[in-house]
């Protein structure tokens, strides 16, 4: 069986990530989607400490770009539209084409058999309190959860009223979606065939095992080389339908299957994946970037054991609130508490944690990207601690 060496497989991992080509001086619309098509999602996620996750993964591989790309893209007009919200990986922003792939799962949700559980009493014997939710929508239009209900001053799901606990299960059935966000970043819902273009929900579905295949192999593109669990895993996928897809991609020559020296179990490559001698990345990731969102992958693929500790009481906390992985070539050599001062336009690194054998480089190389983060989010300097400025 084919072998690579762990400095090969980091390698082939970040050229499918993005991270082995320079990056460009001026961000265009065109070479921004080119990014989310070989991601196929950017992660949505309500923590807006430094800024809003889905942003991260684009200034990560290409530097200061505009955020209104994506803005535009997800909750623009339906010309502009080129992106829609879905359960991908988590909630995420998915291009507009993958929809037919995820119809499967919408109507598994549609059936009760998929989403939380919590949710899928509105399949069955609630479904009719959904009916009446989704009939206010058609009549009136876009809706959020706080225009049926005082709901304002609550927070996290598990304090959800039951109009908000209806809506989700019209997201995760298919039969709505977002039209766009309001300031506070609330959901507001709309017909899907209001938002969707027409000539996307007129392209064919493909039944479970061909979308599950397709899933496979996007996932697979994205990865450059993965186990099972990593592949399965990009797109929340069963363990049966998992195994199935990745057997028929095996045989169709589309996956190959090969052995990572040091990893303890079988990975698989794509056939498109490449191997760059060298890989000169610098960039600071989100915690929800795709590299290093599956946490035994980044200790697989970097020696870096990495947990976000937002929620860990402050005095357990080892690195930080939100902390960010810094790259540099093919090594995770850093990690950063980051926070915007939007109000004093500062850039606040509350801590800088060198990763043992950093480079001697690595200090100035994170001064450099943190000037052009402050920069991307209009703050006007940034603030060191006083140990690494």
């Amino acid at each position: 069986m084919e072998q690579l060496s762990p400095a090969e497989a980091r390698r082939v991992a970040l050229a499918a990530q993005g991270f082995a080509a320079r990056r460009p001086d001026t961000v265009t619309a065109a070479r921004w989607r080119r990014t989310i098509d070989r991601l196929s999602l950017h992660q949505i996620d309500s923590v807006n400490i430094l800024v809003r996750a889905h942003y991260l993964p684009a200034f990560s591989r290409l530097g200061p770009y505009d955020r209104a790309l994506i803005d535009q893209a997800a909750w623009g007009g339906r010309r502009q539209r080129k992106l829609f919200e879905y359960w991908a990986h988590e909630a995420s922003l998915v291009p507009l084409e993958l929809h037919p792939l995820l119809r499967w799962r919408m109507a598994r949700a549609e059936r009760g058999e998929a989403g939380w559980k919590g949710l899928r009493v509105f399949a069955t014997e609630r479904r009719a309190e959904a009916e009446a939710v989704l009939a206010r929508i058609r009549n009136e239009g876009p809706l959020a959860a706080s225009d049926f209900e005082e709901t304002r001053s609550r927070q996290g799901w598990w304090e959800w009223t039951e109009a908000k606990r209806a809506l989700e299960w019209l997201f995760w059935s298919g039969l709505v979606t977002t039209a766009t966000r309001r300031g506070n970043f609330e959901r507001v819902y709309d017909l899907t065939e209001r938002v969707i273009p027409a000539a996307i929900l007129a392209l064919p579905t493909p039944d479970e095992g061909e979308a599950h295949r397709a899933l496979i192999e996007r996932a697979a593109l994205a990865l450059g080389v993965a186990t099972a669990q990593e592949l399965r895993d990009y797109f929340r996928l069963g363990g049966d339908e998992a195994k199935s897809a990745i057997a028929s991609l095996v045989e169709a020559g589309v996956l190959r299957p090969i052995e990572v020296r040091g990893w303890d179990r079988p990975a698989f490559l794509h056939r498109a994946a490449r191997l760059p001698r060298r890989v000169s990345a610098c960039a600071l990731l989100a915690p929800f970037d795709p590299l290093v969102w599956e946490r035994s992958r980044a200790l697989r693929l970097f020696d870096f054991h990495y947990r976000i500790e937002i929620y860990t009481p402050a005095d357990k906390r080892r690195h930080g609130y939100y902390v960010l992985p810094f790259l540099l070539g093919a090594r995770l050599v850093a990690r950063l508490d980051l926070k915007a001062d939007r109000e004093s336009r500062r850039l606040l690194v509350h801590a800088v944690h060198l990763e043992p054998g950093a480079p001697a480089d690595a200090r100035d190389a994170i001064v450099a990207e943190l000037d052009a983060m402050a920069r991307w989010l209009g703050l006007d300097r940034v603030v060191l601690p006083s140990r690494f400025a």
